[in-house]
């Protein structure tokens, strides 16, 4: 089997890496195949800072471990998508209360967040990115060529025929790419410390006074008052973030391939309406996670919007972070950038504190199938003392 390229997976493993005896895998230089991601904001009621904290969300740094695969729908309003009453009896809720957007638990926000896929078509949206689709509704290949190092002129030849190689890399290109694209839906919010720290020493304070010895209550008390104190200050950034993954498998392809593609020599307006209204391309609910960061007066003098920008911008990079931890599914892939020593460029921002356990995978081509394995070769541990930030 043919050797392509080796690269990280960030799993959990069990022991360390050894064999690597090459100073240097040129990893700055590798190309790989990431994961692809499109990004939408759920427009949430008022609150305060709302618009600096959005305008926070739209202008911070893509994800650099994933494809930027954006599309012309960012925004979601739940009003438009709100879960009907027999959809919410049928996924076992309560519905005899009035939904309104900010009450809605997460059941109810995925049941409306499901509605807004679905009737935007943003399946539909995604799958035409990845095929470059234009106006007169013609797909080419160049973007999928382009992000997983494929010859563009090879794929499109290999569609209208059965080599074995050529039906390899259609699916490869689908295994690999398409499957691996990701919608994350957030919702933010921005409140005041105050009103959860005056929570907290409500029922804090409570506690103490059913304490019945006098010295140990009046400590309980002022232990609350001092907590509250501390937590009051200030304003938090929550973020929720809903994680989906659009749906491709050899079934959608050989529909998509069969009934649905064509190029810019065949033009066919029946096909076109056939993909515009087709409920083909849908999305897996991964789940969900929340965040919240902590936004304290500046004594640097920056102003407020500056302060609140840079707190919402570590939000949303703990909030990916986080996602990245607790589902595999949606794990980054990054090559080695050497070899002795073993080293990779991830850092503090991917959430790396020392002793997480990563897999080496290395690329090869199954000379049966002609199709992209990946085997591990070893596995290493990351060392506390070399973590860049």
């Amino acid at each position: 089997m043919k050797i392509t390229n080796c690269y990280l997976l960030i799993l959990c493993c069990l022991c360390t890496l050894s064999g690597f005896s090459q100073k240097s895998l040129d990893g700055g230089n590798l190309k790989y195949r990431r994961s692809s991601l499109h990004r939408i904001l759920i427009q949430s009621e008022d609150f305060p800072k709302k618009e600096i904290v959005t305008n926070a969300y739209y202008n911070a740094p893509f994800p650099e471990k994933y494809n930027d695969h954006s599309i012309d729908v960012t925004g979601l309003n739940p009003e438009l998508f709100m879960p009907t009453k027999i959809q919410r009896e049928q996924a076992g809720l309560k519905s005899s209360k009035e939904l309104r957007q900010d009450d809605m638990n997460e059941e109810e926000s995925k049941l409306m967040i499901d509605n807004f896929l679905s009737k935007e078509k943003i399946g539909n949206k995604i799958v035409g990115k990845w095929f470059n689709r234009q106006e007169d509704g013609a797909f080419d290949m160049d973007l999928i060529a382009s992000r997983g190092q494929y010859d563009v002129t090879q794929l499109d030849v290999h569609i209208a025929n059965n080599s074995l190689r050529g039906n390899a890399l259609i699916s490869d290109a689908g295994e690999e790419l398409i499957n691996n694209t990701f919608v994350v839906v957030s919702k933010m919010n921005f409140v005041s410390n105050e009103i959860a720290a005056k929570i907290v020493l409500g029922t804090a304070s409570k506690v103490a006074e059913r304490i019945e010895n006098n010295l140990i209550r009046t400590i309980a008390l002022k232990l609350a008052d001092k907590i509250y104190t501390k937590t009051s200050e200030g304003y938090s950034v929550w973020t929720t973030s809903y994680l989906y993954k659009l749906n491709w498998n050899d079934s959608i392809s050989t529909v998509f391939y069969t009934d649905l593609w064509m190029d810019k020599k065949n033009i066919n307006p029946a096909r076109k309406t056939a993909f515009d209204t087709t409920n083909l391309f849908d999305f897996e609910y991964v789940g969900s996670d929340k965040v919240r960061s902590l936004v304290l007066y500046s004594k640097t003098g920056e102003s407020m919007e500056e302060v609140v920008s840079r707190a919402t911008i570590r939000n949303i990079d703990r909030n990916y972070v986080k996602l990245q931890k607790k589902y595999d599914v949606f794990k980054t892939k990054t090559p080695l950038f050497t070899g002795y020593p073993i080293t990779a460029k991830i850092g503090m921002k991917e959430g790396l504190k020392g002793g997480e356990k990563f897999d080496v995978l290395e690329q090869q081509i199954d000379s049966k199938t002609g199709k992209t394995i990946y085997v591990i070769r070893g596995r290493i541990k990351v060392d506390k003392k070399s973590i860049p930030s």
